[in-house]
Formats: structure tokens, C-alpha cells, sequence
């Protein structure tokens, strides 16, 4: 990880069996053991958006060219990655048609048609799907990627209060995918007008941070559009208290996609592989026998494999996913280097010793812990109990360490240094569009011209600083602090969280 960053994320996903590289660039497979973590999160957040009132639906991937042009500034967004179909075998279509990069464009055509009166609202859908962003370099997969998983949620509001109430819900229960279940720690804030959503008011997001290499990565977004694409598609309702008018609806957006298992991997990943978090690992306990010998008899072998099976089976029925790897065709230590680049939170290593005792030999993923666990009626529970605390370190690790690496700085002489040792930098900023420029601007240029050579890829010495967000948890007040922008005198209105990122 420390010597070359890119190579191990690569070696790491693929020994680990998460993905399988395709013959389009930028496009993979998701393996089994890389899938089933995504299903873990469709089943979270889907619980939870359900419990909202958020219903699921489907819509097409195709988009006119007609319908994706209609919001300029959203289009202008999206323009370069657009891929279009303009064939259908040897024939050219009469009209292009867009693969969607987001679904905009595609569903709001029809709550036009849908939503005529007040009591037509809210309209609230979500929709899992995947997407097509293609103009870019240097795919990383799950980070950035040509086609990927996510979900998407449009809602439409009769008023501004509603709207907002359920964008702030919808980060909520994004930070609690990646809290709750990945054991990422996240800073949620707003997006800068320059980082916002193409066309948005105003969006909110959740950053994480990779401490390997020192660079933020954006979690998930939830935007608040406004009556920007209500008016631009003639989306309108009745009010309710002068018939003769008609209103614009407020609406957002939100999306949640595969990037998440990507920041998993990279947050908490080692030498060794992958580490899984316990909540979304398919495998959460692993059993390997142990002690046979050229001694061991035919019967003693059997009475072993017996066992393993029993355990698995008493863990299985009490909740928790445990699995006997009993190939017998590779030697323990293989079948224990194999599991852990897999990343399974526990292996249990049982053998005679331990049928004995009926004490199980665990060793922990995470921390590389050995410690030993009572075979007796309530092992399933205390393995359970066991990977909850997993679970809870793994976040509270990577939360303390993120704290760490982050540097409050206000003076522009400290700023680059403070980047270039992989850190996220909380500064003043005066809220200036051409300050945030210059910063991301100067930054790299600074960090070219030093000496230090501390980046792993090799993208990194281009790269300049850029916002993350403005936390909605600010460190202190910034009356009386001047913005961080080099030459810039003007007073500061945030903290803002500044930072290499994916």
C-alpha cells in the first residue's frame, strides 16, 4: 500500500475475488464476494426509504435527444460523458438516443404529465438502476468507473420546507450506510456552487477519506433541485388557495452508487488484502480444521470434519454467515492466506486440542488478534456480540485516524505542506468561486515544485487541492479570520474541508 497504492487496490480487488476485468475498458464484473455487499446496502437503505414512503419504480435507460437537452445547465454538466446509441445494426437511427447518466431528464417528462394538483404530492420514487458516464481516463473500479450500480431517488414537494426536510433525511440514512454498515466514518456537508449538482439549488454530500494516499472521496449526494427542472419541463400544480394559479413543485435528487464498496476497500484494506466489515461480509466466520497429521487416523479425520460442520451449523442457525472451508487438496496455511485477502472478519482454526476443550482458537481479521471463544450453547450468540465489537472498532479506528489527519490551517504557508503528508485540511474560505480556483490552482503548482516526493500515483503531483464540503459541523466561528486563499484578504464566511480527492 505504502510503496505503490494503484497496484494494491488492483491486486487486492482481484485476489479477493471482488471483481473480474472486462474487455471494455472502464467497465468490470462484480464477483460474488463484491455483489453481495451491495445487496447488503439495497437491503439497508432500501428498508429505509421504504419506511420514508419512498416507493421503487423503473424507467428506461434511453433518453431522447430532445428530453436531455431541454435543461441546458444540467446538460452542459453531463455533456462529455454522454454516450449515444446512434445504430441499430447496420442502420442509422433517425434520432440519436442517450444511454442515461442520470434520470433527470428521463422521468421528469412524465411527472409533467402526473402532477396537476396538490394533492397529486408528493411524488416520491426510487429507482435502482445503472448508468453510463463514459468520457474519462484512469477508470478505478468502483471509484470511477464507465458503468456502474446505484440508486436513485426523485421527489417532488409542494413546498420548500418538505423538500428540504427530506434531502437532510436522505443524507442521514447515506451516512448510516456507510457508518452502520461499512464502518466508514463520514463528514456531512454542502457542496460549493462550483462543486454543486449541474442545475441543483444547493447539494449536500457525505466525504470519506483514504488515509493510504490521503485524498477525500465523495460518499453519496443529495440535492436539492429547486423549481429549476419543474420549470424547464412544465411541471406545475394548481394552488390549492387561488385556483386560477398555477405553482412549480420543488424537487430532489439523490444517489447512492457501487463507489461505496470501493471506499470500504481503500479505508480498510492492509497488506494483506482485503478487511471486511462484519455487517456486510458474505462470509462473517470461517472454520478450518487443524492438527492432522500422517498420523491422524481415517476416524479422527472424520470425527474433525464432523465438527466443523456442527459449528457451522450451530452458527448458521443462530444468525451469524459461517462457512467450513474443508478442501483437503490445500494445506491450512494456504486455505488461511486465501480467506484473509478475502478479508473474513474471524477465522476459527479447530482441531484436536480444541475438540478437546471445547475452546475455539480465533483469529481476527482486522487487528491480526488471537483470542479464544467458549463452545458451549451460547456460541452463536457470543460470536455475534463478537462481530457487532468488530464492527464498532473497525469504525472507531478509521474515525480517530481520519481526525488525526485532519489539519486545521489558517496561514497559506502551512496549507501545501499540510497536503502533501495526506492530509484533509479544514481552512477559512471567503466563499469566492475564484478563490476556490486558485487554491486548487496554486496547490498543485506548489507541489510540483517541492521536493517531497509523497504521492502514490500518478495522477497525484497534478493534483491540487480542491473543496470537499462545508461541514455542517463547524470547528468554531471564522469572524475575525481572513479567507485561506493565497493573496486573498477578505473575511471568511465557513470552514471548509479542502482536499486531494477521487
Amino acid at each position: 500500500m505504502e510503496d505503490n497504492f494503484s497496484n494494491w487496490y488492483t491486486e487486492t480487488i482481484t485476489k479477493a475475488e471482488m471483481i473480474e476485468y472486462y474487455d471494455v475498458s472502464g467497465c468490470y464484473i462484480i464477483r460474488p464476494w463484491g455483489f453481495f455487499v451491495w445487496k447488503q446496502i439495497q437491503k439497508f437503505l432500501g428498508g429505509r426509504l421504504e419506511l420514508m414512503g419512498i416507493e421503487d419504480c423503473y424507467f428506461p435507460m434511453f433518453v431522447s435527444k430532445s428530453c436531455l437537452e431541454r435543461e441546458k445547465e444540467h446538460v452542459e454538466g453531463f455533456a462529455p460523458e454522454v454516450a449515444w446509441v446512434t445504430k441499430a445494426g447496420e442502420t442509422d437511427l433517425e434520432m440519436p438516443v442517450a444511454i442515461r447518466p442520470t434520470s433527470e431528464t428521463v422521468m421528469y417528462p412524465y411527472y409533467s404529465k402526473w402532477i396537476r394538483s396538490h394533492r397529486d404530492l408528493p411524488v416520491r420514487l426510487n429507482m435502482w438502476n445503472n448508468v453510463i458516464r463514459w468520457e474519462f481516463s484512469h477508470p478505478t473500479p468502483f471509484i470511477r468507473t464507465r458503468e456502474f450500480l446505484w440508486q436513485e431517488g426523485h421527489c417532488a414537494w409542494a413546498t420548500e420546507e418538505g423538500c428540504s426536510r427530506e434531502v437532510l433525511q436522505i443524507l442521514d440514512n447515506y451516512a448510516a450506510v456507510y457508518e452502520e454498515l461499512l464502518a466508514v466514518p463520514v463528514v456531512k456537508g454542502k457542496k460549493t456552487e462550483k462543486e454543486k449538482f449541474a442545475g441543483a439549488y444547493y447539494t449536500t454530500t457525505v466525504e470519506t477519506y483514504v488515509p493510504a494516499v490521503g485524498r477525500g472521496c465523495q460518499g453519496a449526494t443529495s440535492h436539492n433541485l429547486g423549481q429549476n427542472f419543474g420549470k424547464m419541463f412544465d411541471i406545475n400544480f394548481q394552488d390549492p388557495e387561488h385556483n386560477e394559479r398555477s405553482l412549480v413543485p420543488w424537487q430532489n435528487s439523490w444517489g447512492l452508487s457501487t463507489r461505496v464498496i470501493g471506499v470500504m476497500i481503500m479505508v480498510h484494506g492492509d497488506n494483506r488484502g482485503l478487511v471486511m466489515p462484519p455487517r456486510v461480509s458474505s462470509v462473517q466466520v470461517v472454520i478450518i480444521p487443524v492438527g492432522i497429521t500422517k498420523d491422524t487416523t481415517e476416524a479422527e479425520k472424520q470425527a474433525l470434519v464432523a465438527a466443523c460442520q456442527r459449528l457451522e451449523e450451530e452458527l448458521r442457525v443462530g444468525g451469524v454467515r459461517a462457512r467450513c472451508d474443508l478442501r483437503d487438496n490445500y494445506s491450512p496455511g494456504w486455505r488461511f492466506n486465501h480467506w484473509e485477502v478475502k478479508g473474513v472478519p474471524v477465522r476459527v482454526e479447530l482441531g484436536p486440542k480444541e475438540l478437546q476443550s471445547q475452546q475455539l482458537a480465533l483469529s481476527v481479521r482486522y487487528n491480526g488478534e488471537k483470542r479464544a471463544m467458549a463452545w458451549d450453547g451460547e456460541v452463536a450468540h457470543a460470536m455475534h456480540e463478537f462481530l457487532e465489537s468488530i464492527h464498532h472498532s473497525m469504525l472507531e479506528g478509521a474515525r480517530q485516524l481520519r481526525l488525526q489527519r485532519t489539519r486545521r490551517v489558517t496561514e497559506w504557508a502551512d496549507f501545501v505542506p499540510a497536503l502533501n503528508t495526506k492530509n484533509i485540511i479544514l481552512a477559512p474560505w471567503c466563499g469566492a468561486m475564484d478563490c476556490e480556483d486558485n487554491i486548487k490552482k496554486v496547490s498543485a503548482d506548489e507541489s510540483k515544485a517541492a521536493q517531497e516526493d509523497v504521492r502514490e500515483d500518478e495522477r497525484a503531483p497534478s493534483m491540487g487541492a480542491k473543496s470537499l464540503c462545508i461541514p455542517f459541523e463547524q470547528p468554531e466561528s471564522v469572524e475575525g479570520r481572513t479567507c485561506i486563499c493565497k493573496g486573498c484578504t477578505a473575511p471568511a464566511k465557513h470552514w471548509v474541508l479542502w482536499g486531494r480527492s477521487y
